[in-house]
């Protein structure tokens, strides 16, 4: 995934009428996203007024996009001619131990060449790609990768099916939040976002149902740099986790906008009542 430069992040405490925190993000070019999670907390450890949004660790990012329905492709060395699609798993999964389990056609390239594998000497790399499931610039979420040795699980499989095992060994993820690493045991221990089975569903509801109370948001950067270039601008739903709404603001100038909800949700019934908060303190 492409890096992009001259990324600003204003994040504002929160606003005690309304009840609620909105974060600014902006860039000149390319994929809009915040600093590192480590530059952030240099800032706030400076004691520069800034404060850190709440957000899902990279462990936890990287976990739900390898569970998610995010295309996937399994990339393994002397392959690299093999048609892209034998090399997408029909299913994902990951295991008690953090190992990624992955489903393909018994007779597809990956299943033979896991099969020929011996004293795990088989290494491969699962990229999961995330692209948002609403029409914006700059639709490519994210990225996550699983590298590690491939197995192949005897006997696991439904007729016709093989099932890998990709033991984990490096993880690393490059996303809306940033790029990094990621520890393998964090990785095992972290679980995907409660609103991942359901984000394409309900941001496309988002948009589709209620692109006017988004827009509204807009209020809630109030006098802010960059703010002002919002006028005017198509507000977009981009993503949805148990912190927060991000939108991304496509107009003269493109930025991202993050709101805070003001306790994480669980589930979707908790995602409408932090919705109907954000828009009550934008309507207000």
């Amino acid at each position: 995934m492409s890096r992009p430069g001259n990324t600003t992040r204003i994040t504002d405490g929160p606003d005690k009428r309304r009840g609620t925190e909105s974060t600014e993000v902006r860039s000149a070019h390319g994929q809009p996203r915040p600093c590192p999670e480590r530059e952030l907390k240099d800032t706030h450890d400076q004691g520069n007024g800034l404060e850190i949004a709440r957000m899902p660790s990279a462990a936890e990012r990287t976990r739900t996009l390898v569970q998610s329905t995010c295309s996937s492709v399994l990339l393994i060395p002397g392959l690299e001619q093999a048609p892209p699609y034998t090399l997408e798993p029909d299913g994902r999964t990951v295991g008690r131990d953090g190992e990624v389990l992955l489903a393909f056609p018994e007779h597809s390239p990956a299943a033979r060449a896991a099969a020929h594998a011996q004293d795990d000497e088989l290494h491969a790399v699962l990229e999961v790609t995330d692209v948002a499931p609403v029409a914006v610039p700059h639709r490519v979420r994210g990225r996550a990768w699983v590298s590690g040795w491939l197995t192949r699980v005897p006997g696991a499989a439904a007729p016709g099916t093989a099932v890998l095992r990709l033991e984990t060994g490096e993880v690393s993820v490059d996303d809306l939040w940033g790029a990094g690493l990621v520890d393998p045991e964090d990785f095992t221990a972290a679980r995907p976002d409660p609103l991942s089975p359901h984000e394409a569903e309900l941001l496309q509801h988002l948009a589709a149902a209620h692109g006017s109370e988004v827009q509204r948001l807009r209020g809630l950067l109030g006098e802010r740099t960059g703010a002002r270039s919002a006028a005017g601008a198509v507000a977009v739903p981009l993503a949805l986790d148990r912190f927060g709404l991000r939108v991304r603001f496509v107009g003269v100038r493109t930025f991202d906008a993050r709101f805070d909800f003001p306790e994480p949700v669980a589930d979707v019934s908790g995602l409408r009542r932090a919705m109907h908060t954000l828009f009550e303190a934008a309507a207000g």
